[in-house]
């Protein structure tokens, strides 16, 4: 039985954005932002390509009463989107499940809770991580305006380009795939 986020007709669940050139908001510049939901209703993503350099995932796991541990070390902490920048939000590989976890598709999960952060420093954790603080989020229709107004392009999603290339180089890869230099593309959106 499909459930809400999984891929429908017309809905990115589970796909990347990727900002155009000059898309007029500074908060989404040069972003690549992976969609955790895409329905009718609305959608939310994750931001995977700016880190925040002032925190570390060690002091926010330690803040929170978890004793940072090795495991912490090499995470990075993200800008995830401008709606409730105070809460963290996991976007893992979906080998790690809890009863807080939101199950995008067959290799992707998101989860919210204390226990993926307890689980990461206990090295219990999924194999993959981006730790992001807010996220980005849509009404209903809102995205699939502006996704008529061109002020987004869409890439398929998958671990290497959402864990394994490197947080500077994620916004070139994806145009790459889509066969554009983002060097070439006009600032100003028309329609043909």
């Amino acid at each position: 039985m499909p459930t809400l986020l999984q891929k429908h007709e017309g809905y990115l669940t589970g796909h990347c954005l990727v900002a155009m050139p000059g898309m007029g908001d500074p908060r989404f510049e040069g972003t690549v932002i992976y969609l955790c939901a895409h329905t009718a209703e609305g959608a939310m993503g994750i931001v995977i390509n700016r880190e925040l350099e002032e925190i570390s995932f060690p002091d926010i796991v330690g803040q929170l009463g978890i004793p940072p541990t090795p495991f912490c070390d090499d995470i990075r902490v993200q800008f995830g989107g401008p709606v409730e920048t105070g809460r963290g939000f996991v976007l893992h590989t979906s080998d790690y499940q809890n009863e807080g976890t939101l199950s995008v598709n067959d290799s992707m999960a998101l989860t919210a809770t204390l226990d993926v952060l307890r689980a990461i420093a206990s090295g219990d954790g999924p194999r993959r991580v981006i730790m992001a603080l807010g996220y980005a989020g849509w009404g209903a229709g809102q995205l699939d305006g502006e996704l008529k107004g061109n002020v987004w392009l869409t890439v398929p999603a998958d671990r290497q380009l959402v864990f394994e290339t490197a947080v500077k180089d994620k916004y070139t890869t994806a145009m790459g795939r889509l066969g554009i230099d983002p060097r070439l593309l006009s600032e100003n959106a028309g329609h043909a």
